[in-house]
């Protein structure tokens, strides 16, 4: 009866794969398989993690363009500032104010630089130039310069428009920063590229692996149903061939 039983009792491993929806539950299921599937999960997790170092390299470049857009404001009014004191009609006190004016300013670009930061990595004064996102599963990537917008790196400290002065200065600084917000703009471009294929790599992965791991619950049910059915039909036959046996002892010891 203890083999009757084990054998009566053999579709209850269809339960719990049916109520986890999952084919593969351990190497017995399918060994090779297995193997395939822990491949799949380990390159999906990858590019998921992938998609996280690019997502927050791109908010880092955002951030960093939008400084550098009140940088350029900056630079726009001190240069309107400069225009004015260059006007021969301007005396030495008018001067004095207008410098007072591009003393804020360049204060503020100053602030800019050291106070623009992300995750607490400073953006924009000169040590993120070779800021690296990881956006490869072996932790290789892209690296995004980030720029540099300290008074000193614009040739812009210790600018005064109340003595000799270059407005050249003004416009190189414009320059430099039109520079800086091009290339951080094609590095956010590649970094979006670079998380669209991340997800749609996961993406692909995960189907390829559900493929191969989930159950067909339909046809898992179907049969479990048959084994039942043929481990009822066992018993049944060994039950009458175990009647038929004691009959036949009994009609033997009766002779």
């Amino acid at each position: 009866m203890t083999g009757i039983s084990r054998m009566y009792h053999s579709p209850s491993s269809y339960y719990g794969k049916i109520a986890s929806g999952k084919r593969i539950h351990s190497a017995k299921d399918d060994a090779a398989g297995l193997n395939i599937s822990q491949k799949l999960k380990k390159q999906s997790g990858a590019m998921n993690v992938n998609g996280e170092n690019i997502k927050m390299g791109i908010s880092a470049a955002n951030i960093a363009d939008g400084a550098l857009e009140g940088v350029h404001d900056s630079l726009h009014r001190i240069q309107e500032l400069g225009i004015r004191a260059s006007n021969g009609l301007m005396s030495d006190s008018d001067r004095q104010a207008l410098q007072a004016e591009v003393s804020q300013n360049l204060q503020g670009l100053d602030q800019i630089a050291r106070n623009t930061k992300f995750n607490e990595s400073t953006l924009l004064d000169g040590s993120s130039n070779n800021l690296h996102i990881a956006s490869n599963p072996d932790g290789s990537g892209m690296n995004v310069n980030m720029g540099n917008s300290a008074l000193s790196a614009l040739g812009l400290r210790g600018f005064n428009v109340t003595g000799d002065f270059d407005l050249g200065a003004v416009d190189k600084a414009l320059n430099a920063v039109s520079e800086q917000r091009s290339r951080i703009g094609a590095s956010t471009n590649g970094l979006e590229h670079s998380f669209n294929y991340s997800t749609g790599a996961s993406i692909q992965l995960t189907g390829a692996n559900s493929r191969l791991e989930d159950l067909d619950i339909p046809g898992a049910v179907s049969k479990m149903k048959q084994d039942q059915l043929m481990n009822d039909y066992r018993f049944m036959m060994q039950k009458n061939q175990m009647a038929q046996s004691h009959q036949v002892t009994r009609l033997f010891q009766g002779l």
